[in-house]
């Protein structure tokens, strides 16, 4: 990957892992559904000024149930069910795995041998970090959470396999998937006025919270992501998401107080390790040069010709 684009993944990544605790403070406001309807009613308001992408209604239709419907719901609702943010983090993005794992499988794009050592050490990462929650995480919590995870694998592999499309158009209109479905839900859960009333008592932080999952975490971060998802492979995408869990569990721990002790530390090194080993060229680094390297062609050509060398 280029440069650039490396810094793109890793800025993605980053604004994802704030978005975990960002989440937390929009649940203080709204339950689970509705936070899930306003984050994409705010994504999807640019759809009225940008066309719809050429692809097929299924497809776009299939990239916002999984993409977004299913991976929020479904995270919103493990958050609510006892799992902290900075775990969350950690759990849902066992997506990179299972995107390499559907991608193999589904359309046959098959990773290198350096990126599956790369996702086998950031998976080592994970399973530390999993090794470290403790007794309050709630079975249901850490269902929904790897649910999530594989919702938005799934998704993945879907828009690799569109091929060419302006992705800003795609992650816009698939935003207007979402809010049916989530207020259909929250109507049932949390009765048909419930998102009115709970607007209406809403904090500004909650608020906020909203718009920064809409513009930020949703139309910026999936768009980059899925151009950068066309543009490679996904055993040289996925691997970077890996980051957010580290950045969610920093953010958490300012904000929240959450503490990590020396195994879920050993367990975040892994993993920025393991995107370390897809993202930096290995095959090109050698060794470093002792000194300047003097070429003796000159040297030879003056004395095959018979004349002499010129002497500094």
């Amino acid at each position: 990957m280029k440069p650039a684009h490396i810094a793109l993944a890793i800025l993605v990544s980053a604004l994802w892992g704030i978005a975990f605790v960002v989440s937390k403070i929009g649940l203080e406001s709204f339950t689970p559904a509705q936070l899930t309807a306003l984050r994409f009613m705010v994504a999807g308001i640019a759809a009225v000024w940008l066309p719809r992408p050429k692809v097929s209604w299924p497809t776009l239709v299939a990239v916002g149930l999984t993409v977004f419907t299913g991976q929020f719901l479904l995270q919103f609702f493990g958050i609510a069910n006892g799992m902290s943010a900075g775990l969350t983090a950690f759990v849902v993005q066992t997506q990179a795995l299972f995107t390499v794992l559907f991608a193999a499988l589904a359309i046959g794009d098959k990773p290198r041998p350096r990126y599956v050592v790369g996702m086998l050490t950031a998976a080592a990462g994970l399973v530390l970090v999993g090794l470290t929650s403790g007794s309050g995480v709630t079975a249901a919590g850490f269902a929904l959470a790897m649910g999530s995870a594989v919702s938005w694998a799934i998704g993945n592999v879907w828009i690799k396999r569109i091929g060419e499309v302006k992705m800003l158009h795609l992650m816009v209109w698939a935003s207007l998937v979402p809010p049916l479905p989530s207020l259909a839900l929250s109507a049932l859960l949390d009765g048909p006025r419930s998102l009115l009333y709970f607007f209406a008592g809403a904090s500004w932080l909650g608020i906020g919270a909203a718009l920064y999952l809409g513009v930020v975490a949703t139309v910026f971060a999936y768009a980059v992501w899925g151009h950068l998802l066309q543009r490679y492979t996904t055993g040289a995408v996925a691997p970077f998401a890996l980051l957010a869990p580290c950045v969610g569990a920093m953010a958490s721990a300012m904000v929240f107080g959450e503490r990590f002790g020396p195994m879920r530390l050993a367990g975040m090194a892994f993993m920025l390790m393991g995107v370390a080993i897809v993202a930096l060229p290995l095959h090109r680094i050698g060794p470093l040069p002792l000194g300047p390297k003097i070429s003796r062609r000159p040297l030879l050509e003056a004395t095959s010709s018979g004349g002499h060398a010129d002497t500094p």
